[in-house]
Parts: C-alpha cells; sequence; structure tokens
C-alpha cells in the first residue's frame, strides 16, 4: 500500500471537505479510493530532528463521495512517505521558501513537484525559458525602460513577480495619463522588478489552460473567460470557464515545455495561454480544474493524474 502525504495551504485545511473546485481534493479522494494511505499537513507542521525532515500530519479518509481527515496530529519522517505532492498555495515568502529548505533533507520520498525546483523557478520571469512561445516582455523595474517598451508596443500589461491569482496585474494603454502614477506604484518608485509584457488582444476571448503531466501535455484544456468588471478571469466560477482547444501546433509546442519543466523537476504545471503563447508558468499548485474538466470532457481527470504518480513517476524509486 503507498503512502502519501500532501502539503497543503492553512485555508484548504480549514474548508477540507466539500472543497470540490481543489485540485488537492480530487487527487486525495482518487489516492484513497485506490487503496493508498493519505495524510494532509501544512507548512507549519513541517520540522527538522536533527537532519531527519519529519512532519505532524493528519490522516484523511473518504467517505460518501466526500474527503475528510482525522483530527488527531501524528508525526512522521517524511522518508517514510512513497510520494509528497508539495502543494502549498503562492505567495513564494519567507514561510514558504524555509518549508522548501526541509526537503532538502528528504533523502528517499518522491516529492512533487521538487521544493528546490520550485524555489528557483519564478512563475512570471522564468517563463523566459521558454521566449520563443512568449509575446514580448522585460524585467525591470526602470520608468524609462517600461515607458519605452509602452511606446514601441501601445498596450501593455504588468505584473509583480511574487503575487498570484491574477492579483495586482495592470493594464497600461500609451497615453493613459496615470502611467507614471502606475509605473511608480508597480515598482515602489523603480526599486522593484516586474514582468513586462506586450498586452495580446486575444485576452478579450480568455486565457487558456494547457496543463502538463511529466514530459507531456495533456489533451484537456479549459479557456477563463474574462469577468465583465476586469480584462481578465479573475474569479473561479463555472460561468467564466468553457471547454478549451489544443491545437497541433500548440500540442508540439508545450511539449517541449513540459519535458523542459520535468527536467527540472516540475512533473505538474499548467500554462496560462493567449493566441498560442505563453503568459505564465504555474509550478507552486497548479490548478488542474478538474472538476470542470470532468463536466466539459465527461471523464475522470483525478483517475489519469493519480494513475500517473503511483506507475511512471514512482518507477524511479
Amino acid at each position: 500500500m503507498k503512502k502519501i502525504l500532501f502539503v497543503i495551504d492553512k485555508l484548504e485545511l480549514k474548508y477540507f471537505e466539500f472543497n470540490k473546485l481543489v485540485t488537492n481534493f480530487w487527487m486525495i479522494k482518487s489516492f484513497l479510493e485506490k487503496g493508498c494511505e493519505v495524510y494532509v499537513t501544512t507548512i507549519p507542521n513541517l520540522l527538522l530532528r536533527g537532519d531527519i525532515a519529519c512532519t505532524k500530519c493528519y490522516e484523511s479518509f473518504v467517505q460518501d463521495e466526500n474527503i475528510f481527515y482525522k483530527n488527531v496530529l501524528t508525526e512522521k519522517e517524511i522518508d517514510d512517505f512513497d510520494l509528497v505532492m508539495f502543494r502549498p498555495d503562492p505567495p513564494v515568502d519567507i514561510d514558504y521558501i524555509n518549508a522548501t529548505y526541509i526537503f532538502d533533507f528528504v533523502k528517499k520520498a518522491e516529492v512533487i513537484n521538487s521544493p528546490s525546483a520550485i524555489r528557483d523557478f519564478n512563475e512570471k520571469l522564468h517563463s523566459v525559458y521558454f521566449k520563443e512561445f512568449m509575446s514580448e516582455n522585460i524585467v525591470t523595474s526602470s520608468l524609462k525602460d517600461i515607458e519605452e517598451f509602452l511606446s514601441q508596443h501601445k498596450e501593455i500589461v504588468l505584473k509583480p513577480l511574487n503575487r498570484c491569482f491574477g492579483s495586482g496585474v495592470m493594464y497600461l494603454y500609451e497615453g493613459d495619463p496615470n502611467t507614471r502614477t502606475i509605473i511608480n506604484t508597480m515598482t515602489n518608485n523603480e526599486t522593484t522588478l516586474v514582468m513586462v509584457q506586450k498586452y495580446i488582444q486575444g485576452v478579450k476571448h480568455g486565457d487558456k489552460r494547457v496543463l502538463t503531466l511529466g514530459n507531456d501535455v495533456l489533451p484537456y484544456t479549459i479557456k477563463k473567460l474574462p469577468t465583465g468588471d476586469d480584462f481578465k478571469f479573475n474569479t473561479h466560477n463555472d460561468d467564466f470557464i468553457i471547454k478549451g482547444d489544443l491545437t497541433a501546433e500548440e500540442k508540439m509546442n508545450f511539449t517541449k515545455v513540459a519535458q523542459k519543466l520535468n527536467n527540472l523537476g516540475i512533473k505538474m504545471a499548467g500554462l496560462d495561454v493567449i493566441d498560442g503563447k505563453i503568459i505564465e508558468v504555474n509550478v507552486t499548485s497548479p490548478c488542474y480544474f478538474i472538476k470542470e474538466i470532468n463536466n466539459l470532457y465527461g471523464i475522470h481527470l483525478e483517475n489519469h493524474i493519480s494513475d500517473f504518480l503511483l506507475t511512471k513517476s514512482l518507477l524511479s524509486l
């Protein structure tokens, strides 16, 4: 029997039951239904005893098509597990970084995604590894650089490097009277680096979530539509999620991305794509939109994922 540990967000643990919007819900349920022992923990419950990585964790169980956990903390060595799903939510702050250090002392357990790989991979900045599949962009804190980029491209998007779920993302057009105010606010008066991308017109029709698993791109995608009060998707609501499509060119291009990520230790990622261009690579706790994909495609995506993780992933152990 495989023993699996999920490191999840504190808020997610608080609302563990009936949380079917969350990717972890479906993966935990699938593992339990396959007869695995599944435990859950959060960053504050990680610890080192000497050089032994440990965690205080809760045992989960499935009942009446839902998942629950026993409200009893049990301490275990992390290497007692066959597989660890490291999936706390961003931001990647100092507590998050310190948690990744704990996993530097894990010797045997397979950890997905690799905490050290996540630590070394900024979801916005390191997207530039795949610049051939991105729109034009720069990373800078310079007012002059951003103004020149805006003058060249007429419409741009500015993104903070350390936030998530679209938080803090700003749109600018040439001639906007608030241009300097917005740039200075985003860069903290030229002291903080930001990602600046050419605005892609297709965002009006939504961005696509492309899912990688190991060296492959999954054939199932969804499109996240902008809400009426924003130029981007900003709420997890079925009204703004529709079935996407994956072109042959995208499949070929993004398979190369999956292979590069897998080599880095990132087996699961979510690419945000507009008009065939990557705008962000989600690696920390990528949402796989399992509930929505299952409904749109008539499948059980969680079983595909758990089968992969229990077979191909664990073959390396």
